[in-house]
C-alpha cells in the first residue's frame, strides 16, 4: 500500500485540518475545475454549492481546458461551464470528511475556509475494449487524487 504525502507546505496541526480522496475514479479535469471554485470558501458554502452541482442547478466555469465545453447563460463573467456531477459527488465526499476532521480537532465547522484544495492525476488504469478484425482500441481511465486543508478564521 502506497503512502500518499500532501502537496500543503506549511502545515500546523493545531491550527488546520486536512482531508484526502485518492484515486477516486472522476475527471482531472472536472476535479480540478471545481477545486478552483471551492478554494477559499467556508464549509457550509462548499457543500451546497456542490449539493446545487449534483442537482443540476449551479454550474462550474471551465477556465482552462474550454474549447469543447459549452456556453452556460447562468455564470456571470466567465461563460464556459458544465455540471460534473459525478466528480461533484465524490468532492463533497472529501468536504464532509474534511467538516468531520474540523469537529474532531474542536474547531467550529461554520468558521473554517478551505485554504487548499487540490486535484492531482493518479495512476492510469489501462483497458482495451475490442474490435472486428482482432484490433482493439485503449480505453484508459485516469484516477485523481483530492486534497483538502482547512483552517478556522
Amino acid at each position: 500500500m502506497p503512502e500518499f504525502g500532501y502537496s500543503l507546505r506549511g502545515f500546523d496541526p493545531t491550527l488546520q485540518a486536512r482531508a484526502s480522496g485518492r484515486e477516486v475514479n472522476i475527471s482531472p479535469k472536472a476535479a480540478r475545475e471545481i477545486c478552483g471554485k471551492i478554494r477559499g470558501m467556508k464549509i457550509p458554502k462548499a457543500i451546497e454549492l456542490l449539493e446545487q452541482v449534483e442537482t443540476k442547478k449551479t454550474p462550474i466555469p471551465f477556465r482552462r481546458h474550454k474549447l469543447k465545453v459549452g456556453h452556460r447563460s447562468e455564470l456571470a463573467g466567465f461563460p464556459t461551464g458544465s455540471y460534473p456531477v459525478k466528480a461533484a459527488k465524490q468532492i463533497l465526499a472529501v468536504v464532509r470528511n474534511l467538516q468531520s476532521n474540523c469537529e474532531f480537532k474542536g474547531f467550529d465547522p461554520e468558521r473554517v475556509q478551505i485554504i487548499h484544495a487540490a486535484a492531482h492525476r493518479g495512476r492510469q488504469i489501462k483497458d482495451y475494449v475490442q474490435r472486428a478484425y482482432g484490433r482493439s482500441s485503449p480505453n484508459f481511465h485516469t484516477l485523481v487524487h483530492i486534497e483538502l486543508a482547512g483552517q478556522e478564521v
